[in-house]
C-alpha cells in the first residue's frame, strides 16, 4: 500500500509541478524552506545540544496559536525535554520561530522516506504531536518504526474532509493503526474518528485547545494606531480578518455607506493571503476607498480610511481596536475562520454562511446569541444595524467573551493526557 501512495504521490506533484513553479514565480510562495521540505534538516536544528525530544506538527498560524499553551506546559512537565515545531506554511513558520525560537522550529518534510528519515535521526523523538488532522501515511509509518509514541490533539473532522475519509475508510483504517491517542475537540468528532478506522479506545475527547489561546503579545502597531484613533476621536472601528477572494467585493459597498454615515468610520482589512494584498489594493482603487497599506503608514489620519493590513502577525491583536469583526472566508464557500481571537477582546462577531471548518465553535456562538451569522444579501443591513444600536453591539461582544471563557481547560486535559502517554 505505501509504495503505491509514494508512487501516486510522485506523480500527483510532478502534474502539479507547473502549479508551485508558478506560485514561486509570481508570489514568491513555497522557496522559503523549500530544503527542509525536501529532507534537509537546518544547522539552526542539529547545532542544539542532545537531548529527549518532543516534536509538535502545527500546519499553520492557527495550529501554531493553539498549540502554544499546550507547549508552554509541556515544557513545565518534561524540562528536560526538547520541544520542537514543525509547520507547512510560511506564516506558521514565521509564527513559530518567533514563540518558540529560531532552533525549534523548521518545515514539514514532504511524505517520502528520504524526506522523513533525515529528521527522525537527528531529533529521535519520543513523542510526536500532530495538531488536528494531519494523516501523512508515510511519516506516521516510519515515526512509529523509530518507535516514538504518536498523539493528535485537538482533532477534528470537518463536514468537508468527512465524505472523503470514509471514502478511503479501508485505506485510512491501516494508517490511524499506527497513532496511539487521539484527543478531539468534540464527541461528534469522536464519533467521526470511530468512523473512519481510529482504534477504539485510543480515542478521548479533551475540547478545543483555541479557546485556550493566550492573548498574543501585542504589536508595537497596536499602540500607535489606539493612540491616532484616540487623537482624532475616530470610530467605530471595524476589522475585517482573513477575507478570501470573492468577498472583499462583496464588503467594499459596506466601506462605502459606512463611510457615508460616519466620516470618521475606520476599516482594517486584513487578506487571508500576503500574495493578495496588491489585487486587493487595487479593487478599493477601483472602487474610490481611500485606503492606505499598513507597512506605509506612519500616523495619518485614520478617519474615513480602510487600513490595509499588509504586514503579517498583527491581526489578532488588533481585534482588541474593534467595535465590529467581520472573519472571513464564510461569505464565500471557504469554511470560515476562527471567530475567537476577536470573542476574547468582547467585539461583536459577524459571519457570514459558510462555517463548516469551525461548525462547532459557531454553533455554540449561535446558540448563546453571541455572533450574528449573515447571507451576503444581509451583510450591509447587519452591519449598520450593530453599528447603530451601541448597546446590543456592546452585548453581543460581551457574551462573546463569556462564552470563551466557559470553554477553557482543554490545554490541561490533553497534558494529562499526554503525559500518561509518554509514561
Amino acid at each position: 500500500m505505501y509504495l503505491l501512495y509514494s508512487a501516486l504521490l510522485t506523480f500527483g506533484m510532478v502534474l502539479a509541478s507547473p502549479f508551485w513553479l508558478w506560485q514561486m514565480l509570481r508570489y514568491g510562495k513555497y522557496r522559503t524552506g523549500l530544503s527542509e521540505r525536501w529532507g534537509r534538516v537546518p544547522e539552526r536544528i542539529t547545532n542544539q545540544p542532545a537531548q529527549p525530544a518532543i516534536w509538535v506538527h502545527a500546519v499553520s498560524v492557527g495550529e501554531v496559536i493553539a498549540v502554544t499553551g499546550l507547549i508552554k506546559e509541556l515544557r513545565k512537565r518534561f524540562p528536560a525535554h526538547r520541544i520542537v515545531v514543525s509547520t507547512t506554511t510560511d506564516t506558521g513558520q514565521k509564527l513559530a520561530r518567533d514563540r518558540f525560537g529560531q532552533g525549534n522550529a523548521f518545515y514539514f518534510p514532504l511524505d517520502f522516506a528520504f524526506a522523513i528519515r533525515p529528521y527522525m535521526r537527528t531529533l529521535r523523538p519520543e513523542l510526536v504531536i500532530l495538531a488536528e488532522t494531519e494523516f501523512w501515511p508515510n511519516f506516521l509509518r516510519l515515526t512509529r518504526a523509530s518507535g516514538s509514541r504518536i498523539a493528535v490533539v485537538n482533532a477534528r473532522i470537518s463536514d468537508r474532509s468527512w465524505p472523503g475519509y470514509r471514502r478511503f475508510r479501508s485505506l485510512l483504517c491501516q494508517v490511524l493503526q499506527h497513532i496511539d491517542l487521539f484527543l478531539t475537540q468534540t464527541e461528534e468528532d469522536r464519533r467521526r474518528l470511530l468512523d473512519i478506522g481510529a482504534p477504539d479506545g485510543h480515542v478521548q475527547v479533551s475540547g478545543n485547545l483555541k479557546f485556550d489561546a493566550p492573548e498574543p503579545s501585542p504589536p508595537p502597531i497596536l499602540t500607535e494606531l489606539k493612540k491616532a484613533l484616540d487623537t482624532e476621536d475616530a470610530g467605530p472601528v471595524i476589522v475585517c480578518g482573513s477575507t478570501v477572494e470573492g468577498e472583499e467585493v462583496l464588503l467594499t459597498p459596506v466601506f462605502q455607506l459606512l463611510f457615508k454615515k460616519y466620516p470618521r468610520a475606520v476599516v482594517f482589512l486584513a487578506p487571508r493571503h500576503p500574495e493578495r494584498f496588491e489585487s486587493v489594493a487595487g479593487l478599493l482603487q477601483q472602487q474610490n476607498i481611500h485606503f492606505q497599506p499598513r507597512s506605509q503608514w506612519h500616523g495619518e489620519p485614520l478617519a474615513s480610511t480602510v487600513l490595509l493590513l499588509d504586514t503579517i502577525g498583527e491581526l489578532a491583536a488588533l481585534y482588541a481596536l474593534a467595535d465590529i469583526a467581520f472573519i472571513g472566508g464564510s461569505l464565500v464557500p471557504r469554511g470560515g475562520h476562527n471567530i475567537l481571537e476577536p470573542a476574547r477582546y468582547g467585539a461583536a462577531i459577524v459571519v457570514g454562511p459558510h462555517t463548516e471548518n469551525f461548525r462547532d465553535i459557531v454553533e455554540l456562538f449561535r446558540a448563546h446569541n453571541a455572533a450574528r451569522i449573515t447571507d451576503p444579501s444581509q451583510l450591509e443591513k447587519n452591519v449598520m444595524e450593530l453599528i447603530a444600536d451601541e448597546p446590543e453591539r456592546k452585548a453581543l461582544g460581551q457574551r462573546a467573551a463569556a462564552v470563551l471563557q466557559s470553554q477553557t481547560g482543554a490545554t490541561e486535559r490533553t497534558v494529562s493526557a499526554l503525559v500518561e502517554l509518554l509514561h
